[in-house]
Formats: C-alpha cells, structure tokens, sequence
C-alpha cells in the first residue's frame, strides 16, 4: 500500500502521522512545494498550478491515493486534482470538523487563516452543519508560518493574540488550519479557562486518514510491523523531510522510516 500526501509545507505531518498510525506498513510519499510557499498569499490561478505540479510529483510514483494535506489547497484545487487524477488515483481532501464540531452544541471557535476567516467557503460549511449553535471566526495572524519554521517565539505570541479573541466561554475549537494540529495542546492550554470542562478540539487528520483508507478499501491495521518505506519530494525533487518538521511529535514519527532509493 503507498498513500501519497501533499501540501505547500509541513502542514500535512498531522495527517501523514495518522496515516502512519493506522497502517505502520504503508509506504508514504510526501510531495511538499518549498519553492512555492506560501500557497494562501498567490492568485488562485497561480495556486492551482502550483497544487498541480505538487500533486502530479506525488503522482508520478503511482500510489493508491492522494492525501490533499492543506485546506487552502482543497478549497480551491481538490476539483481540478480529482478531475486530473481520478479514478486512477483517489484524491482526498481536507474540510474543518465544523459539522463534528457543531454536534457538541457549542460554543465553537474556528481558528483558521486570515484568509479563510470570513470566507464564502467557511461561512458555508458554518451554515450547512452549525445551524443553531454559536459560532466564532477567529483569524490566526501569523500561526501557520510560525509552525511551519517551528519559530517558538512566533508561535506562542501568534497562539496568544488569536486566544485573546477567543470568548471565553467557548468549549470547542476547530483547527481550520493543517498547521494547527501540530501546536494543538499549545492552543488548548491558551484557550482553556479555569473552572470550566475541559476544553474540546476538533482537527481533521484522523478523518482524513481514515477517509483514504476508506477510498482504497483499507482496513486500519495499527499493530502491523513498521516497513512502510518514505519518501519526500521538495516541488518534485526528491529530498528529505525539512529540519523545522523534527521540532514536532509528528515529524519524529517519521524518522524512524527508511527513505526509498
């Protein structure tokens, strides 16, 4: 079994880490786009190529699915990969566990990028599944870039300003980020307020995971020996992880693979 994974950076080591989980011996390709990062800040039509590229890399290496590791790329690119590369090749994508979310009552923070704060998309998913339950957009100025050069200083200030606009009585936050995932307890312990239960995060990796599985007609299979084989493309050369990845849980599961020559 081989299940590729893309994104701009490292933002796709929550998924790829559960991917790793549910099945040890699934050899992983991870095609990211260094010279082409940040995706969030380009046109769209210049976001699209770039996505294009980074998944045709991971394609080449013909694995059994692709993991859109991204929400910034899933929003504006998971069409245009599933029309290139289906049915040969099923594509995933990443969506904020708003709906998951919503079914706890609330209320829900949804920390996300400027960018996809306020956005069509995410007003969308915020009217179709948390109808009734109060929501917040929270912008995260900086978060991702401060998790992707695992910048400590960056990362506790960017955690701070967006918990300072977070209400207080919020029970849930959703990671609307990729990035997120790998500071989640960071954020739980600036959002989490003394007295009240504890605090609820919702990420996608796990579903994510388990949803490529799915498509390929995998069953999970945690207790497997750890052979699966890794291999990393930086915008379609083949590398190795970046160093900022091993600062994080996620990056130093990985270490103990074999890279495929």
């Amino acid at each position: 079994m081989k299940i590729a994974l893309m994104d701009s950076g490292i933002g796709l080591l929550a998924a790829t880490a559960a991917v790793r989980r549910l099945r040890p011996d699934a050899d992983l390709v991870l095609s990211l786009d260094p010279d082409g990062m940040p995706w969030g800040q380009r046109t769209l039509e210049d976001l699209i190529q770039r996505a294009v590229g980074v998944a045709e890399a991971a394609a080449a290496h013909r694995p059994d699915a692709l993991i859109i590791g991204c929400n910034t790329a899933t929003v504006h690119a998971l069409p245009t990969l599933r029309t290139r590369l289906e049915p040969a090749i099923p594509v995933v994508g990443t969506v904020p566990a708003i709906k998951p979310a919503a079914a706890g009552g609330g209320p829900v923070a949804i920390w996300a990028t400027p960018a996809t704060t306020g956005s069509a998309y995410q007003r969308g998913l915020i009217e179709d599944f948390a109808d009734g339950v109060t929501v917040t957009e929270v912008p995260c100025f900086g978060l991702a870039e401060a998790v992707e050069h695992a910048d400590e200083d960056a990362i506790a200030a960017s955690v701070a300003a967006a918990a300072a606009l977070t209400p207080d009585d919020v029970t849930t936050v959703v990671l609307g980020c990729t990035h997120y995932e790998l500071v989640a307890e960071r954020i739980r312990a600036a959002v989490q307020r003394p007295g009240l239960p504890p605090l609820v995060l919702h990420g996608s990796a796990g579903a994510v995971a388990a949803q490529a599985l799915r498509r390929i007609g995998a069953q999970p299979a945690p207790e497997a020996d750890v052979s699966g084989s890794l291999t990393v493309l930086l915008s379609g050369r083949e590398g190795t992880l970046p160093e900022p990845a091993l600062a994080y849980e996620e990056g130093q599961l990985l270490r103990t693979v074999t890279p495929t020559r």
